[in-house]
């Protein structure tokens, strides 16, 4: 009887490199890292308690804002507290199936908050284009499905990944080069053939990427179109203004993926800090900023925080 020679051997544990390179300056990295993750929590945590208190807030646009701010505390608490570790107290080991849920968390989620930012694009079409349609088609119902989508489809692709990775044997040590479990980090540490790991991630990111940016653009091409039909330049703008909120949720999650993406072919011989670095900042720039976005440029959000405030300082 034949029996596999092929084995899955991996380390118990990985040792969290942090920002190679800057390990000098990891103390004061962390000041801004800290900074960004404190308002990330206070700014979310506070939208999800003003649109859960506030009845009149239980509308289709402040629901997807919800799930938003819920996936934006997820994708930061998944990684910011142990790069603070990293940062303060130097503890870099991660055991390897922690690891694993780490980046299964940190992709899931990023392709949920990707698939919401497209449904918030949905509404502000049918609130713009079939206004008169608005609360018939955007039910209480609809939004649970499109929820459920959205995490079916992450979950879906992200699944493959862990069983993927704990298929390999690692032979290259146990040192990952960056601050938290990203895919194509711990694939550089993996002996035999890598391919298909390599395929399938570059595969899944230009799907949801390429997929969900030319549906969101199409929404707005259809609003724009729309709102150029308004009769008075007073309509165009408040109907306009209603999406600028989403507009810069949206710069906020695809410019650094965009930056990203470009540093990666076009300085390829940067220092490798340069690409963690950038890195870092797709994770915390979305969810320090989306809270701010909507409460800076949303009427009812801007009013229920200050009234939430002032209330408390009367």
């Amino acid at each position: 009887m034949l029996t596999s020679n092929i084995t899955s051997t991996h380390p118990a544990a990985f040792l969290l490199m942090g920002i190679p390179g800057l390990e000098r300056l990891h103390i004061w990295i962390s000041i801004p890292f800290c900074s960004a993750y404190t308002v990330a929590l206070l700014g979310n945590c506070t939208l999800l308690f003003i649109i859960h208190v506030d009845a009149a807030l239980h509308e289709p646009m402040y629901l997807f804002l919800a799930m938003l701010a819920i996936i934006d505390l997820v994708l930061s608490s998944s990684t910011l507290p142990k790069m603070l570790a990293i940062f303060w107290f130097r503890d870099r080991a991660i055991n390897f199936h922690a690891c694993l849920v780490q980046m299964f968390f940190l992709h899931s989620f990023s392709i949920m908050e990707s698939a919401v930012l497209l449904a918030m694009a949905f509404d502000r079409y049918v609130a713009i284009c079939k206004p008169l349609h608005y609360t018939s088609v955007l039910t209480r119902p609809l939004i649970t499905k499109i929820g459920v989508a959205a995490v079916i489809r992450a979950v879906t692709l992200m699944t493959p990944l862990p069983f993927l990775l704990r298929r390999f044997h690692y032979c290259r040590g146990p040192e990952i080069a960056h601050c938290y479990c990203e895919h194509m980090a711990v694939v550089r540490l993996a002996c035999g053939d890598t391919r298909f790991n390599n395929i399938y991630g570059i595969a899944v990111a230009m799907f949801i990427v390429v997929l969900d940016l030319l549906f969101v653009i199409l929404s707005y091409i259809f609003i724009l179109h729309a709102v150029l039909q308004l009769a008075s330049q007073e309509a165009r703008y408040k109907a306009f203004g209603t999406c600028v909120s989403h507009i810069g949720a949206i710069l906020a999650f695809y410019t650094p993926v965009v930056i990203s993406s470009v540093m990666h072919r076009v300085a390829r011989r940067a220092s490798p800090h340069v690409h963690i670095l950038f890195a870092n900042f797709y994770l915390l720039f979305p969810p320090m900023v989306n809270p701010i976005i909507y409460g800076v440029k949303t009427k009812q959000i801007r009013e229920r925080v200050l009234g939430l405030f002032l209330r408390k300082n009367a």
